[in-house]
């Protein structure tokens, strides 16, 4: 038996909740866009919203509605790291990580690396000390389930590169069921063994982060992995499908479809020119460059109805500039059709 096992039903104002979910001592990310329902579900677990359904820990039932049982939140051994953070700050850093019925603070200022920041305020410390704080606060107390609510979403673009990596390992030693939430799929795949696609208030599709890149259950997911989602007419042609894009371009697929279709084609599969190349990819879509926006060492690339994401040398070899015309390739292989038009 999983040792954290819910099927919850909470009703919101434009739709009901309602999520069935095993999970073991792992990290299960759910992701999905505001409003979907994911800060509402932690809530629900730790019992901080009425909701129906069951939730059982460790065999131990917090929530059973159709027998009457509702474990108060003080009774649900639950770590529940914020948004953002709650940290309390006219309490020092070890006041902080002890605040709560039996916690201890031992072992977990050095394990986090806060012990020399011990006895400073949450003030003074960076946004990924904060963070260990917080998590170092939540695991205080030995819980049974550890939840965290958008744990990156409060850092700078490179504060949350360098913790994103650092928090995964610290999940991970937790050995714990662990259930974060995100709106950023990056972060997901990063932190998560699985990762769910939760959109109002049904999980969508779970699976490895690479399933859900290979394989995307509909055309939202598809977007939310990262890809560029066409819509179109398939037919076939020449062994292959041909899609035909109500931009007007025409791209070829080796995947069987006929009618309304979506093709998905992620963006580093594309690449880019100036102009037409002589190549064996089989697909060229020509258009103004809209956008190039630089993430890392590689840059995105928005040209017509695709984006593209090449490294950052490639972009300075062809010296683009938002206006100018390029030429956006990639192969029938890359392009995956998902044989409906919703």
């Amino acid at each position: 038996m999983e040792p954290l096992l819910l099927a919850l039903d909470v009703p919101l104002r434009e739709f009901d909740l309602g999520v069935e979910l095993a999970v073991g001592r792992e990290v299960v990310a759910l992701v999905g866009p505001s409003g979907a329902g994911k800060t509402t579900l932690l809530r629900a677990i730790a019992g901080l919203v009425k909701a129906r359904g069951r939730i059982s820990v460790n065999g131990t039932t917090w929530l059973e509605s159709g027998r009457g049982v509702e474990l108060p939140p003080e009774e649900r051994s639950v770590g529940f790291v914020f948004q953002d953070y709650a940290l309390f700050p006219h309490l020092s850093v070890r006041r902080n990580v002890e605040f709560g019925r039996h916690a201890r603070a031992d072992g977990l200022l050095e394990r986090f690396g806060l012990a020399r920041l011990a006895d400073a305020k949450p003030r003074e410390l960076s946004g990924g000390e904060r963070q260990r704080v917080a998590l170092a606060r939540a695991l205080a107390t030995d819980p049974a389930v550890l939840l965290l609510d958008e744990p990156l979403s409060a850092l700078d673009a490179h504060t949350r590169d360098e913790v994103r990596g650092e928090l995964q390992a610290l999940l991970r030693e937790a050995g714990k069921p662990t259930i974060v939430v995100t709106h950023d799929f990056e972060d997901a795949a990063m932190l998560g063994n699985r990762v769910g696609v939760l959109v109002e208030g049904r999980i969508r599709q779970t699976g490895s982060p690479g399933k859900l890149v290979a394989a995307p259950a509909d055309p939202f997911v598809a977007t939310l992995t990262g890809a560029n989602v066409l819509h179109g007419e398939a037919r076939r042609v020449d062994g292959l499908t041909e899609l035909a894009l109500s931009s007007g371009e025409r791209i070829r697929s080796t995947d069987l479809a006929e009618g309304a279709a979506v093709a998905v084609v992620y963006p580093w599969e594309v690449t880019l020119s100036r102009t037409a190349p002589d190549d064996s990819a089989q697909n060229h879509v020509e258009g103004a460059v809209a956008s190039l926006v630089p993430i890392g060492n590689r840059v995105r690339v928005r040209v017509g109805p695709l984006t593209a994401e090449i490294t950052s040398d490639s972009a300075d070899r062809l010296g683009l500039t938002v206006g100018d015309r390029a030429v956006a390739s990639f192969k029938a292989t890359a392009t995956k059709l998902l044989g409906h038009g919703s």
